[in-house]
């Protein structure tokens, strides 16, 4: 079964506060005119890309409670991401994990790795 672009990532599933990321090459500018010079990106280790899909968030610890008396619950709850998908995002290369999906280059980006996000809606 083909996937067709809007569809491409519908199987893949982001684990807790990771971020899939399609970076930009170093030369692409954004529609705001947001830049990052090469020399920024070697020296600083510091790339930017748009969001494709992201993680449910942070875990929030459940107690522990083994009341036979009570009804089990497994149903985990998250903190969310600041990050949403459609975003520009200038985040620290050292914690990145490239990884190839359908012969493209995609990194997977802990939020924490995040600098700075750019977001099109208006306010």
């Amino acid at each position: 079964m083909r996937l067709t672009p809007e569809n491409k990532f519908k199987k893949l599933i982001v684990i807790g506060d990771r971020l899939l990321i399609k970076p930009l090459q170093s030369d692409q500018r954004t529609a705001s005119g947001l830049y990052l010079p090469p020399g920024v990106q070697e020296k600083e280790k510091v790339q930017q890309g748009y969001i494709i899909k992201h993680g449910p968030g942070y875990a929030i610890p459940m107690p522990v409670e083994n009341e036979s008396w009570k009804p089990e619950e497994e149903q985990v709850k998250y903190i969310p991401l600041q990050a949403r998908e459609g975003d520009l995002a200038i985040f620290l290369l050292s914690g990145a994990t490239e990884v190839m999906y359908e012969n493209e280059r995609y990194l997977i980006v802990p939020q924490s790795a995040i600098l700075m996000l750019e977001r099109e809606e208006d306010i």
